[in-house]
């Protein structure tokens, strides 16, 4: 571990915080319940998140969970609590889980996600909502909420973003659990990887982005590829100009060309 947690950090009961070479790990830990989601978990996700955000010792995030099972989705109990909330508290705990969703989205750092095993429903969501996700052959994929009357109602927004409305409504209309090659030829993720080689590919692949990109042109380019798609073309190509003179005139970029220019090597 690179430097020491936040009180904050330390209490948390059901996951970890940890950053390693300036790769931040947020690792699901209640492997006994399969890292189910409640309101409890979903905060603590908020909390991990807002700290990797500003922590400058980290500059690439991490999900990952512990055990055989990536998330299941929602705790059981956390479902049966639900049956007695009113119309308030339902949109309440919804905006909960939209606001960790937006979160992970619009993260200023690249988040990967390192799913071990199965991920199902909002574990499915959250694997999805990672910038780029390893998984192993083994796992299983799906969004089962309308086999038991239920709405994937967040990240549909997300999934028509990155698979496009013909694969979004194949995985939620059918409610089908598909393997992870599927999952990876829909582009719900991004690589396969053996489950003896994943921790390693990630951190491979972690640190490349770390060493290797500037961690402004990442963040900026992430901004942009949120805000493209709600804009009409013109709008669009208008505001991709903009972010692109803004970025000529940073540190970073004329540190960058200026390497390039001169076939110096860079290490960011």
């Amino acid at each position: 571990m690179d430097h020491l947690l936040t009180p904050e950090l330390e209490a948390l009961r059901y996951l970890t915080y940890d950053c390693e070479d300036r790769i931040a790990y947020i690792t699901l830990n209640r492997p006994e319940k399969r890292n189910a989601l409640n309101a409890d978990v979903v905060a603590e996700l908020k909390q991990a998140f807002e700290h990797a955000e500003n922590d400058d010792a980290c500059k690439v995030v991490v999900l990952r969970a512990a055990g055989d099972v990536f998330c299941a989705g929602a705790d059981l109990a956390y479902i049966q609590e639900l049956q007695g909330y009113g119309y308030t508290d339902n949109l309440d705990d919804s905006t909960h889980l939209m606001q960790l969703f937006h979160q992970v989205y619009t993260l200023k750092k690249v988040v990967i996600g390192q799913v071990q095993g199965h991920a199902i429903a909002g574990g499915c969501g959250l694997a999805a909502i990672c910038d780029i996700t390893f998984a192993v052959p083994e796992a299983k994929f799906g969004y089962t909420e309308v086999k038991i009357g239920f709405l994937p109602a967040i990240v549909s927004v997300f999934l028509l973003r990155k698979i496009g409305e013909a694969r979004t409504k194949q995985l939620l209309l059918s409610g089908d659990v598909v393997s992870a090659q599927t999952a990876l030829d829909l582009g719900l993720i991004n690589f396969l990887v053996p489950a003896d080689e994943l921790a390693a590919t990630v951190r491979t692949y972690a640190q490349r982005l770390c060493h290797e990109n500037s961690g402004q042109s990442m963040e900026v380019t992430k901004e942009m590829l949120a805000a493209l798609p709600e804009m009409a073309l013109e709008e669009a190509l208008r505001y991709a100009a903009q972010r692109n003179a803004e970025l000529r005139g940073s540190d970073d970029c004329r540190r960058g060309i200026s390497a390039f220019l001169n076939k110096e090597k860079i290490s960011w």
